[in-house]
């Protein structure tokens, strides 16, 4: 499995001079490249190779190792498609491999071709990536973002072999309650602040980014700057800590981890006008991948399920019908001899749970009292 370790160069003022430089003539060298290949229609990285190899390295003044790593970034920009000429601005981040990158984890140094020649630049990082430096395996990048360097490192680490699930932990996603799992648990970020949640958060730095743009005075200007990305740092973070809490669940209570199958859904469904940020702002798909990294990581099996229904449905008699969702928070079953009610996430999760293979699995329970119904009372539910 592949994972990146992320780690901060600290350059002195002469080498922050070189990377920069470096990086500009890359990128230079990467869009001289680009426009032949669009010109010619040549895509591949060896026919390129064989056509510019020897000019980019007279031209650019690269290493033969890094005219090598332009060709192939180029490449690798028109492998998805070849119906647009690729730019690459000026600052873009640039491939290194081990030839011309070497890492010193003992003194935390790394080792690093710039245009004049090696440089040798201390770095920091933390004990995560310090662990996942120990298997460092091919390509690193390094990245000039706000200011900052870094360098971004592949690493290859075994994953463990998935264990059975006893169970299911139905967990299901929303953009009012990030996820609620089937043992009765909701996660929306840090709800003891007013602005711990993510929505909460986008609309306080969407009105303050209003109100600065209003002002429109230097200072203004400069925390406009300084609030850039920062709601999706923030919704990352959000989602790396719900993941990994839902994954060690699974992990301790020995369940797999069912999530339905979301793919499409904003082609599928329509929202209200007033609605449209709100829906734009979520992250399911963030949310779901980081727990299926994190299941790998852990070796808890993870399956997605048809997710049609199971906001609709009561699992306690099976009654499926669109007015049980009696709101966004509340499921109320209109079966008359059931009439139970749960909060909405939850009971979803819950059906989410129960959707999930059931071969050598107990049943998921949230911690809810079910009312009391006998078998001959329940309704067949309707194909609705």
């Amino acid at each position: 499995m592949k994972l990146v370790a992320q780690l901060q160069l600290k350059p002195s003022e002469h080498q922050h001079l070189l990377l920069k430089a470096t990086l500009e003539r890359a990128n230079a060298a990467c869009q001289a490249i680009s426009d032949y290949a669009w010109e010619n229609r040549v895509f591949s990285q060896y026919p390129l190779h064989h056509a510019l190899y020897q000019t980019i390295r007279a031209d650019f003044g690269l290493t033969a190792q890094a005219a090598i790593r332009c060709l192939s970034k180029v490449a690798d920009a028109y492998h998805l498609d070849k119906q647009a000429k690729r730019h690459f601005k000026e600052h873009g981040a640039i491939g290194y491999d081990d030839r011309i990158l070497k890492y010193r984890p003992d003194k935390q140094l790394v080792s690093i071709w710039t245009l004049p020649g090696r440089e040798t630049i201390p770095y920091v990082c933390g004990e995560r990536q310090r662990e996942l430096l120990k298997h460092q395996k091919g390509e690193s990048d390094l990245v000039y973002q706000r200011g900052q360097w870094y360098v971004l490192a592949t690493c290859e680490i075994d994953e463990p072999t998935p264990a059975e699930a006893a169970g299911w932990l139905g967990i299901d996603r929303g953009s009012v309650n990030l996820a609620a799992d089937s043992d009765g648990e909701i996660f929306q970020g840090d709800a003891r602040r007013s602005d711990g949640t993510v929505e909460a958060r986008r609309e306080w730095i969407t009105r303050r980014t209003k109100e600065l743009q209003q002002v429109g005075t230097k200072s203004a200007r400069r925390r406009l700057r300084q609030l850039a990305g920062k709601q999706d740092r923030f919704q990352r973070h959000v989602n790396h800590c719900i993941s990994k809490q839902l994954v060690q669940k699974a992990k301790r209570t020995k369940q797999g981890i069912a999530l339905e199958d979301l793919k499409g859904i904003n082609l599928r469904t329509r929202v209200r006008h007033e609605d449209r940020a709100k829906r734009g702002n979520w992250s399911f798909d963030q949310l779901g991948s980081f727990i299926h990294y994190k299941a790998r990581l852990y070796g808890v099996k993870v399956v997605e399920v048809d997710p049609r229904y199971t906001s609709q449905r009561c699992p306690v008699c099976g009654h499926t019908d669109k007015a049980n969702r009696r709101s966004q928070a509340v499921f109320h079953c209109q079966n008359p001899l059931c009439g139970h009610t749960y909060h909405a996430d939850l009971n979803a999760a819950i059906n989410i749970s129960d959707a999930a293979p059931c071969a050598g699995r107990a049943t998921a329970k949230a911690t809810v009292n079910w009312p009391m119904i006998s078998a001959a009372q329940l309704i067949v539910p309707s194909q609705g």
